[in-house]
């Protein structure tokens, strides 16, 4: 495969990937109560691991790797997603040009909002230097910004300082004033209401800020531009702020992982010892004070799960060597570049695994018990073979035995029956770390797919 024509006529354009992976005592996500997510599929309860959680995971599992020159990417651009551009160029004013701190943030922030990027309030110092949006941009954006800045420092010195006065002449002024019965205080709502009505009916304040300087303005966009950053044309990235800057429609698809039985949750009392209270009655230092020192230091609960998740994901070969060719790659450099890029979107999505809770719960070791890998002309999700959930009850009570040899012989027998009716998909591969799964996969007859012993076979 040498061209996006080639791996569309060999009905090889994407490259579904289907993975199952048994997890206990974890909880790699959560919602904004602290609790696990779950979802209602098939009629019962399942614990779910959101896309997001996953995607970031194989994100900085793939650029961490490269920035330490490890894997098929060592070496290449990549990406990072925050709202600190401003404060990274500053850092890279005052380090590697030698600015003072307070006027290299000034600057940094003035140049990135002129651009059309929207700040944090000014008067908060926690946000007052943060953009309202992440975005994702090369990692070497903020040095790249710092390298023009102070270039043009003749002519931006001059600028920022214009730019500051006459954004705070155009600011609203504090209303002044004591305490104000509750009528009066309702009045002056209604007032700055009506302000603010007004405001956004008329010409916008910073329509009186000097204009960016056209090539300064021109660098920071190409700073931020996606360029060849893998990890934007593999996930992609939306920017709404700033018209001209480009968008991308990421080649990666991926879903939300689900348990292929009824959810499992265990609400964990725990109970943190006090080491210094402890050392006192080891000692029998406390006996004047025992009925104060009883009790642990501190107790709560802590939600964990257990079960075995299915979970899907999709790479569009075209959409990504067509992403890298608008990045500026020629034919040659965009298929080098897709081929060690696909390798290590699947090294990653066979390792990487979400850091939530990972030194209390160890999550991070786990393994997959079993990975599907196969190429069509179209994506193929298999979530559909896990809607009756799986009944763990032993085979002589009618149940299927455990869940993770049980999902494997669904997911490998909806494999082959949808392969024998779509001539479009390849032979799969199959790979496992389990060893009663390779003895399981010894004894099944036509799989539809062939055993491999790494990640980097499962790309064909």
């Amino acid at each position: 495969m040498t061209s996006n024509a080639a791996a569309t006529s060999t009905g090889r354009q994407f490259l579904s990937l289907h993975l199952l992976e048994t997890l206990v005592a974890v909880l790699p996500v959560r919602d904004e109560n602290g609790s696990p997510k779950s979802i209602v599929y098939g009629g019962t309860e399942r614990h779910m691991i959101t896309s997001q959680a996953r995607r970031r995971a194989e994100r900085v599992h793939t650029r961490d790797r490269a920035n330490k020159g490890v894997g098929a990417l060592a070496g290449r651009t990549t990406a990072t997603r925050t709202r600190e551009w401003a404060l990274i160029t500053s850092r890279a004013l005052v380090s590697a040009h030698g600015w003072d701190q307070d006027e290299a943030v000034r600057t940094a922030r003035a140049v990135i909002e002129a651009t059309g990027l929207k700040f944090g309030d000014p008067g908060k110092k926690t946000v007052a230097n943060l953009t309202k949006v992440l975005l994702f941009a090369p990692s070497d954006a903020g040095s790249r910004i710092a390298a023009h800045i102070h270039e043009q420092a003749g002519e931006l010195r001059p600028w920022t300082a214009e730019y500051l006065t006459a954004q705070a002449a155009a600011a609203p002024k504090p209303r002044k004033g004591g305490r104000k019965s509750a009528a009066q205080e309702t009045a002056a709502a209604a007032a700055a209401e009506a302000d603010e009505a007004a405001e956004e009916t008329t010409a916008p304040a910073d329509a009186k800020l000097p204009p960016l300087p056209s090539a300064t303005r021109a660098a920071v966009l190409t700073a931020l531009a996606p360029r060849d950053a893998i990890d934007i044309a593999l996930y992609g990235r939306f920017l709404a702020e700033i018209a001209d800057s480009p968008n991308v429609d990421g080649a990666v698809q991926s879903s939300h992982a689900f348990t292929v039985h009824e959810a499992e949750q265990v609400d964990d009392f725990y109970a943190a010892a006090d080491d210094a209270k402890l050392d006192r009655k080891k000692n029998a230092l406390d006996f004047l004070d025992i009925a104060d020192d009883s009790g642990a230091g501190m107790t709560g609960y802590q939600s964990l799960i257990t079960g075995t998740f299915y979970r899907h994901a999709v790479l569009d070969r075209v959409k990504l060597r067509t992403n890298l060719r608008a990045a500026g790659m020629t034919v040659e450099e965009a298929e080098e570049a897709s081929v060690a890029a696909e390798e290590e979107f699947v090294t990653a999505f066979v390792d990487a695994f979400p850091e939530a809770k990972k030194n209390s719960t160890a999550s991070t070791g786990s393994l997959p018990a079993l990975v599907l890998a196969f190429e069509g002309e179209r994506p193929y999700n298999y979530a559909a073979a896990f809607q009756a959930p799986i009944d763990e009850n032993p085979l002589d009570k009618g149940g299927e035995g455990p869940a993770g040899p049980a999902a494997v012989k669904r997911l490998l027998k909806h494999h082959a029956f949808v392969s024998r009716r779509r001539p479009d998909i390849t032979s799969g591969r199959v790979l496992t770390y389990d060893p009663q799964i390779d003895e399981l996969l010894g004894t099944l007859k036509s799989p539809g797919a062939e055993p491999v012993t790494s990640a980097k076979e499962l790309t064909a």
